[in-house]
């Protein structure tokens, strides 16, 4: 988890390691914008999935990218993984607490989503 360091009151930069945010917008995608860690997220909030059930839930990702966004989506402490010490090992992931947090801001994406093609298919 990043090192937060104080800014002034008025100031909207976060500071973390040695990363500097310009806005808590910016901390917030770079967490969990682009294409796919949302979906993932939004899959892993109500139940744990193993690693070939999220390939399914989420088309077109590749093995590759999708070991990749989970591992950075563990590292801000997101999403845990589970290792069952199974022969073979069977491997789970699931939103954390923190991790299920996001789902107000989920909800209110997959709404604006919905809104937005009744929009366009009107």
């Amino acid at each position: 988890m990043a090192q937060k360091t104080a800014a002034p009151a008025d100031d909207k930069r976060l500071q973390a390691d040695d990363k500097t945010y310009s806005s808590p917008m910016e901390l917030t995608l770079e967490v969990v914008g682009g294409k796919w860690k949302s979906l993932l997220v939004y899959h892993l909030l109500d139940a744990p999935l193993r690693f070939s059930e999220l390939r399914r839930q989420v088309p077109g990702i590749t093995e590759k990218m999708l070991t990749q966004q989970l591992r950075e989506l563990e590292r801000d402490g997101i999403v845990s993984r589970t290792v069952f010490p199974e022969v073979p090992p069977r491997v789970e992931y699931v939103a954390t607490e923190h991790g299920r947090t996001l789902k107000p801001v989920l909800e209110a994406m997959c709404h604006w989503g919905r809104h937005h093609w009744q929009q366009r298919t009107a």
